[in-house]
């Protein structure tokens, strides 16, 4: 039924065709879950596995790499040689296209399992009358139709949407801060609303699904279920996936260009008689070559590192209680600039606490003085001192604060329970009731000891011990116009002496009005208007500026009517019962900040994050919150950075655009107005993170870039997130945006050591095939290092520590390069050296190595006219081109180069002075292994056969290291430029001198070490030889 709150019970009741008292029959709830289905959120419709492998392959980069595995296998058909080798490749190459989809299906399955343990949340039982069962009965919630009746009390959790057909006590409240962020619970009646366009904080006799009872009982009709569509909005892609869309684009075309270059260039040697004359043979071989370095460029691991990066950064905020979603949001976070924020639960506690009183003292001027104490303690957990001008008192001092004490546990029907899974204090009842039970627990009027206590104990113990002073003998319940509640109490037989009492707990303006005296001590003064004018400044005090606090005044009338004159059945008369009130003290509470959000705040502030507080409490609260908080300062004019939604609404589109701008609140809002606040932002190039808990939110969560749902809020707000806070605080967003800041540049630094190595990798393809020496590394030794052995460091990267000052940067453009001029200049200079010395390593094996041949530079360029130029290669056996160690000598250099530039990726700038290796211990064990690895390949026969590479000693292992270690020193000379002339942060002092001659002359000694060791002194007298004139060499 549409509108049901504007209809009234007996339309609805004939519309459902529902006996209120006996409920549906069996039949009626066949045919009603028949025509709406279970009252459960039904399990999303997953994608088949099948369909989450081919998406994997729907990859550029995987394209390129599939073609190459396609082209490598239908050459080894070519191969006149059969030689396991040749079609080892190929299977290598899809091996690990399948290990790179094994990977992401992995991830993509289980990014999701972690949010389906914060389903508890859901309603698991209602209380329902059906026609087949006695009386009320015990039923799973999601077995609810429309039509049934259903009874709900305190504690309580509203199952589905229901309209109240009766209410049995005299008022019914309801918690439901989870759907409009109002901290206070809400009165309901059953009255029709007629206006059909009531917002939900006006439909007064509408219970919403999800929301909790706080006081009352009452009996309902289900009118709904939990909303399970959502307005389908397109889902964009995150910068990220973008520019790696973008960069798998241009390095298809680099290495189109790079492979026919390298391939045309080598036209000359097609018919070499390497190749037996054949120029079809020779235009293969180098087609294959060509292959090897498409191989080479492209970055295999880079797919499967990023997702497994995502992953391990959504785990490591998953133990700080940020349960991440969608993986690619993880990167998101680290462009957001604007967090609009829920007050209640996410930037407060939700859980309302006392935080002053007053009670009255000794007379000054013919009237009482105040006496005011402050509370500590902002939770429901039961431990807190009452502080008397900052210092500690014990209220069994205060006679007053004894009887305070005994109003706030008699005048209450709420509790706190320790629950023991998450180990805090839960309320169980009425919010201010509650904060009532708490601060009784600081006060301990009668010095209850509580050692030994659990911690369930600790929560009730001081109540318990006023609770068996006084006998509650009735209630005179709660009514909004007379706007106070009353207990009737009669001492138990250790009070004898002492009659009975009413004890009046209400809002001061309705309280203070039926007062005649106020307690001082043991003894009551009589009021007087210049006093009442003291309290009311008081109280006014306490509900405006900076505290804006909700007070209570707590009374007691010393002799009441006698129970048998009183009309307990007329709640009208209810206000003529609590008169000549004797007022004892007012207590002032709220839903107090996060202790941390006030730092988190300055941490957003310090980072260019924007905090928006969007709330539907009122805009005073809101306000005073704010201040607490940081979002304003002290005295600041709020004027044009505060709006409610109706004074958002009154705002012609171009002010509601410039006031997005700006703004840092809006009170009483509605779902609606964050979905248009998040659009405004977005046009202003904002990247918006936006909080919600309530089934009207989901639109907007998904129309943010961050959508964050809370971990206590409805289950469709969840599922329209891309982020759940398992404890509702603002704090844990703010660890998440710098864990999305660190993840990002974690993922920047390990595409920067996969780029640079792979440069590398092309420059030593390219440098081997301009000069036609040997073949120094062939295809399958490429993917094993791409894939195996810079894979294990690049997902270590990921681990990296966040440099110290990635909250001081602003906020990153999702549009800023992933690749800059200068980190490409960076990439082009190590990828030099490590192609260079690749090269080189080979070259010193043949050439200069005391157990090598030592041939010379024409000997290894023309290595393929070996047998047909005999002259030329006097007493060379030709098969020493095709020894494998030069190419284990090229593997073992690449391998560990790529090592060492790992450490260098530890950070983008900084020293690995500054940041050392064991920063990041992972990355330690990473390099360990794939030197393991590469340690297997290289000495288990078998492997070093397919691999076609041979053990190597202890001095070509020296050599290794050797021409390894510069990589270091080249990327710390970069990092010092970076960091004093790219960032500009260094002045041109006498220090930073001092350290540019430092670096200089490190160089200049390590350059001529190096050439001293690489060449050794006999070779610079060996005279150069023409070709024509080698016949003439003794070798």
């Amino acid at each position: 039924m549409e509108n049901p709150h504007a209809r009234t019970c007996e339309e609805l009741l004939r519309f459902y065709s529902v006996n209120p008292e006996i409920g549906l029959s069996d039949e009626q709830v066949e045919k009603s879950r028949e025509k709406y289905g279970w009252n459960e959120l039904p399990a999303e419709e997953g994608k088949q596995l099948w369909q989450l492998i081919l998406e994997q392959f729907d990859d550029l980069l995987v394209k390129i790499l599939l073609l190459a595995a396609i082209v490598s296998f239908v050459l080894a058909l070519f191969e006149h040689d059969d030689q396991i080798t040749a079609f080892v490749e190929p299977f290598v190459i899809l091996l690990i296209l399948i290990a790179n989809a094994a990977v992401g299906v992995w991830q993509e399955r289980n990014a999701e399992s972690a949010i389906e343990a914060l389903k508890e949340y859901e309603p698991e039982m209602a209380k329902v009358l059906r026609q087949s069962k006695v009386g009320v009965a015990m039923i799973k919630a999601k077995e609810l139709v429309p039509g049934d009746i259903v009874e709900v009390s305190v504690g309580d959790k509203i199952p589905s949407d229901m309209r109240i057909i009766k209410i049995y006590s005299t008022t019914l409240r309801i918690d439901q801060s989870i759907l409009t962020g109002e901290s206070v619970s809400v009165i309901k009646h059953i009255d029709v609303i007629p206006d059909m366009k009531a917002v939900n904080q006006d439909k007064k006799n509408i219970l919403f699904s999800g929301t909790n009872v706080a006081s009352g009982r009452a009996r309902c009709i289900v009118v709904g279920k939990i909303r399970t569509e959502m307005v389908q909005t397109e889902t964009e892609r995150t910068p990220l996936q973008q520019k790696l869309d973008e960069f798998g684009e241009q390095l298809s075309k680099v290495i189109s260009i790079i492979c026919v270059a390298v391939w045309a260039i080598n036209i000359g040697h097609f018919s070499d008689p390497a190749h037996g004359g054949s120029w079809i043979r020779g235009a293969i071989y180098y087609f294959k070559i060509a292959v090897a370095l498409a191989v080479a460029a492209i970055p295999e691991g880079l797919p499967a590192v990023i997702t497994t990066c995502l992953a391990l950064g959504t785990r490591r905020m998953a133990k700080k209680n940020a349960i991440v979603r969608s993986l690619p949001s993880v990167e998101t976070l680290g462009c957001t600039s604007v967090i609009c924020s829920d007050k209640t639960g996410t930037l407060t506690t939700n859980q309302m606490s006392v935080n002053k009183m007053f009670i009255f003292g000794n007379q000054s001027n013919d009237d009482p003085s105040f006496v005011e104490f402050d509370i500590t303690g902002s939770t429901y957990e039961p431990a807190g001192q009452i502080l008397l001008d900052g210092k500690a008192v014990r209220s069994s001092d205060y006679e007053s604060l004894v009887e305070l004490a005994t109003i706030g546990a008699m005048c209450n029907d709420s509790s706190v329970d320790y629950n023991e899974t998450k180990r805090i204090y839960e309320k169980v009842g009425e919010a201010t009731e509650t904060a009532l039970t708490v601060l009784v627990e600081k006060m301990n009027v009668y010095n209850t000891e509580k050692f030994g206590m659990s911690p369930k104990e600790l929560g009730c113990a001081s109540n318990r011990v006023l609770q068996s002073l006084w006998k509650k003998e009735f209630t005179l319940e709660f009514s909004r116009s007379r706007k106070s509640m009353s207990v009737y109490c009669t001492p138990t037989k250790n009070k004898t002496e002492v009659g009975a009492k009413m004890f009046v707990k209400g809002a001061p303006e309705g309280v203070l009005s039926r007062c005649t005296h106020v307690r001082v001590g043991s003894t009551k003064i009589p009021l007087n208007p210049r006093l009442i004018k003291k309290i009311t400044d008081k109280i006014q005090q306490y509900s405006t500026g900076r505290d804006t606090l909700r007070c209570l005044a707590l009374g007691t009338i010393d002799e009441p009517f006698s129970p048998g004159l009183m009309q307990l059945e007329d709640s009208n008369k209810f206000v003529q019962y609590e008169t000549d009130i004797t007022l004892v003290g007012v207590v002032g509470m709220l839903d107090p900040p996060r202790m941390e959000v006030r730092q988190s705040i300055e941490d957003c502030r310090r980072a260019g994050i924007r905090v928006i507080m969007i709330t539907g409490d009122n805009k005073n609260t809101a306000e005073a919150i704010g201040r607490r908080i940081g979002l304003f300062s002290e005295h600041e004019d709020t004027k044009g950075l505060s709006f409610t939604g109706r004074e958002f609404d009154d705002l012609s589109p171009e002010q509601q655009s410039a006031a997005c701008r700006r703004a840092r609140l809006f009170a009483r809002v509605e779902p609606a107005h964050k979905s248009k606040i998040v659009e405004y932002l977005q046009s202003h190039g904002e990247i918006t993170a936006m909080t919600g808990d309530g089934v009207n939110d989901a639109p907007a969560l998904k129309k943010a870039e961050i959508g964050i749902a809370m971990g206590s809020g409805t289950a469709v707000a969840k599922s329209a997130s891309e982020m759940v806070l398992a404890d509702d605080n603002f704090s844990t967003i703010v660890c998440a945006v710098e864990e999305g800041r660190a993840i990002y540049s974690n993922m920047k630094q390990f595409i920067r050591y996969l780029i640079s190595s792979n440069i590398g990798e092309v420059v030593s393809i390219f440098l081997t095939a301009a000069m036609g020496i040997p073949e120094v590394l062939i295809p399958v030794q490429l993917l094993w290092v791409n894939l195996v052995t810079d894979g294990l460091p690049a997902t270590a990267l990921g681990f990296n520590p966040p440099d110290l000052d990635i909250m001081d940067r602003s906020p990153r453009s999702p549009n800023e390069s992933l690749i800059s001029k200068w980190l490409f200049f960076r990439y082009i200079a190590i990828g030099s050296y490590v192609g260079a010395a690749t090269v080189g390593s080979a070259v010193w094996w043949y050439m200069f190595y005391e157990d090598g041949p030592q041939l010379n530079y024409y000997h290894i360029t023309h290595w393929m006219r070996c047998e047909i130029e005999p002259e030329n290669f006097n007493d060379i056996d030709c098969h020493v081109f095709e020894d494998p160690h030069p190419n284990a000598m090229a593997l073992s250099v690449l391998v560990t180069i790529e090592m060492l530039n790992a450490l260098n990726s530890l950070s983008e700038n900084q020293s690995l002075l500054v940041m050392p290796p064991w920063w990041n211990i992972w990355l330690v064990a990473a390099i360990a292994l794939s030197m393991t690895l590469h340690f297997v390949i290289l000495y288990v026969n078998i492997l070093n056969t397919i691999f076609q590479i041979a053990p190597l000693c202890w001095a070509e292992w020296m050599a290794v290291f050797k021409i390894s270690f510069p990589v270091i020193i080249i990327d710390e000379t970069l990092k010092f430029v970076a960091r004093n002339w790219i960032e500009g942060k260094a002045g041109r002092d006498l220090r930073f001198m001092l350290k540019c001659s430092v670096i200089v002359f490190g160089w200049v000694v390590f350059l001529l070490t190096t050439v001293q060791w690489f060449i050794p002194n006999e070779i610079w007298n060996v005279p150069v030889y023409m070709p024509g004139d080698l016949q003439n060499r003794e070798l």
